[in-house]
């Protein structure tokens, strides 16, 4: 599944650990947070709030990125983009990121140079440094982050807070990586902008404290299906959520791409992970902000359903699941 390597490619164990993590650190810029970064035994990051909101996902060669599908800086802008989405959908501002990565020892240092640059460039557009981590041996390449931001005086919006009444919305794409992973699995690389969807997700980071400021009362990030997600603010928070699918925001290019593949682009915008879009609850219409849409409603009652009614196919991804 990996590329083959130059002959003459330095590997991580030929370079060394401490040479390795001075090339992938030095020379790189930091935010104002950062009072002490990479080279001590801890970073040391300003949270102005007093509150650090901290999020973590591990991210595994085979299962969550493939080198034969995506470069190695498209593997490292992915790795930060889902922790990061985290962060924002409690409403927080990013701040900074640990990150781990295991690897075995014959994996090409430019593959992990490409994979740390691919990861400060999505920092840095989400406002966040990296600040320290760990390079280990391991004998599948593993990217693990940490990633904390700061509430700047808002509170967290939790998945809990969803109220009967309420009305569900969404920003950012819906399905595009689910479609971009149906272009891949048939061998193809095109469209670009459907495959580069899957490979590098673009979350809305500027909507996560947009929706806490205009009074969220829940939200989520869509990293497994957006049913799936939904479905765990309705538990967290005791409602049922009805979900419009003639309100979707359907691409016309997502539906270009199921019609030439005989996908179905409404399932892929339902149940399609990885897009980090994110989902939110607001008391009322009026207070859904500029650049979400409403696609549905907060009810009385327990989990999810599409155009008042159970959906008949899994709602999304889960690990260990046949």
């Amino acid at each position: 599944m990996r590329p083959e390597p130059p002959r003459d490619a330095e590997t991580v164990a030929e370079v060394g650990e401490f040479n390795l993590i001075h090339r992938v650190t030095t020379g790189r810029a930091q935010p104002e947070t950062t009072i002490l970064g990479p080279g001590d035994d801890a970073a040391v990051v300003a949270v102005p709030d007093g509150r650090v909101v901290a999020s973590m996902d591990v991210l595994v060669e085979g299962v969550h990125f493939r080198l034969d599908w995506s470069s190695p800086e498209q593997v490292g802008r992915k790795a930060a983009a889902v922790n990061l989405a985290d962060v924002v959908a409690m409403g927080a501002l990013p701040s900074g990121l640990l990150v781990g990565i295991a690897c075995p020892a014959d994996t090409p240092a430019a593959t992990i140079q490409g994979i740390m640059s691919g990861l400060w460039q999505e920092a840095a557009k989400a406002g966040a440094g990296i600040v320290g981590g760990d390079m280990v041996s391991s004998a599948t390449l593993v990217i693990s982050i940490t990633a904390m931001g700061d509430m700047n005086g808002l509170e967290p919006i939790t998945r809990s807070g969803a109220l009967v009444g309420d009305v569900v919305a969404v920003t950012g794409r819906l399905g595009w990586a689910a479609a971009g992973l149906a272009v891949l699995g048939r061998g193809f690389r095109s469209p670009v902008g459907i495959v580069n969807a899957q490979r590098t997700p673009e979350p809305p980071y500027e909507e996560g404290p947009r929706a806490a400021e205009a009074g969220a009362t829940s939200m989520i990030d869509i990293s497994d299906g957006l049913l799936q997600d939904l479905g765990h603010i309705a538990d967290s928070s005791g409602v049922a959520i009805d979900v419009r699918t003639e309100l979707l925001p359907l691409h016309p290019r997502l539906l270009d791409v199921a019609s030439a593949l005989g996908g179905d682009a409404r399932h892929w915008a339902l149940t399609g992970g990885e897009d980090h879009a994110l989902a939110a609850t607001f008391p009322g219409p009026k207070a859904v902000p500029e650049n979400w849409t409403t696609i549905g409603t907060v009810r009385a009652g327990e989990g999810v359903t599409v155009d008042g009614r159970a959906y008949e196919k899994p709602p999304g991804w889960e690990h260990w699941r046949a």
